[in-house]
């Protein structure tokens, strides 16, 4: 399954993804997590240390040997060079999945906290003033494109704050959407941005509030986002324990809290995907492109009768 957190910049979506993630693998699931953040703190959020994280290797600078691996020899692709951020895998493409070992993992996944853990990279000061985010987040957007997870198997990302995410077919990637909602009017805001974007494509969008203290924020939230409120996290001595350099098992996180984990999981164990509009979404934002700026021919890349599948129902 494959979980998106959202929010507004500051209202912890970044330290809901390192807790939802560090909660699946203390349940022994797998877990494949990507920082698709500007800001890139998912790898502290998991564990590790400032120069542990400035270190890790980033899928931006690994692009040229990810479009070469995952276009393979799909007959519609000529080139590494052909491919864009959302070009969509065809009979040929290389599909991969969320436990496997290959080049791609080699060069740009390391195990942090359990987890193995792919960052998109920082801005460089090449990219000041001459480039988008998305040069960075489109290398996880063709790996979610070529990505096959099956039952039991989870990949967590953490996206860029607001509703950034909309300015490519990133955010129809996923089975389960976490708007990460303080009870402020802004972050509702936000809230309100999302299910105004989101409501053609059919996304599952779930409000988990942050940052609660009282009954009083709580009503507020339910007030604002009706029945879309999955759960909530109050203040956490666990969290600020983390933040101080000094995390705890998760284990140890507050009982309330950690039962709103088990509801978010247990929301996204609920969802099933089909594959065939999975598939048919990622066509629609790539002819949208070809149509708009990246050229015509690369209509000619869309494969109109693959549909990707994990290898469990692939011999159905």
């Amino acid at each position: 399954m494959k979980v998106a957190f959202v929010g507004k910049g500051g209202s912890g979506k970044t330290t809901l993804s390192g807790l939802f993630t560090s909660y699946l693998v203390h349940e022994g699931a797998p877990v494949l997590a990507i920082d698709a953040d500007i800001n890139q703190h998912l790898a502290v959020a998991l564990g590790a240390s400032e120069e542990e994280a400035a270190a890790l290797p980033t899928l931006g600078e690994h692009l040229p040997l990810i479009k070469e691996y995952l276009r393979g020899d799909n007959p519609r692709i000529p080139s590494a060079e052909a491919m864009i951020k959302t070009t969509p895998p065809g009979r040929g493409s290389r599909l991969i999945t969320p436990r496997e070992d290959n080049p791609i993992t080699d060069a740009c996944v390391r195990e942090v906290g359990g987890a193995r853990l792919a960052v998109t990279g920082r801005f460089t000061d090449d990219d000041l003033g001459v480039a988008c985010y998305h040069s960075k987040t489109g290398a996880a957007e063709l790996l979610l494109n070529h990505l096959v997870d099956g039952p039991g198997e989870y990949v967590v990302v953490d996206m860029t704050a607001g509703a950034d995410a909309f300015a490519s077919g990133l955010f129809t990637r996923f089975d389960v959407t976490f708007l990460v909602c303080e009870p402020t009017v802004r972050s509702v805001g936000v809230y309100r941005q999302y299910t105004e974007y989101a409501k053609d494509f059919g996304i599952r969008l779930a409000v988990v509030g942050n940052k609660v203290t009282d009954e009083e924020d709580v009503d507020f939230l339910r007030e604002e986002v009706g029945g879309a409120l999955l759960g909530w996290l109050s203040s956490s001595g666990h969290v600020r324990a983390a933040e101080r350099g000094r995390p705890r098992p998760i284990c140890e996180l507050e009982p309330h809290n950690l039962g709103t984990l088990r509801t978010m999981r247990s929301t996204v164990d609920a969802t099933e995907r089909d594959w065939r509009k999975y598939q048919a979404q990622a066509v629609e934002f790539h002819l949208r492109n070809a149509r708009a700026w990246a050229g015509s021919e690369l209509a000619e890349q869309v494969d109109p009768d693959f549909v990707p599948e994990p290898p469990a129902l692939a011999h159905r």
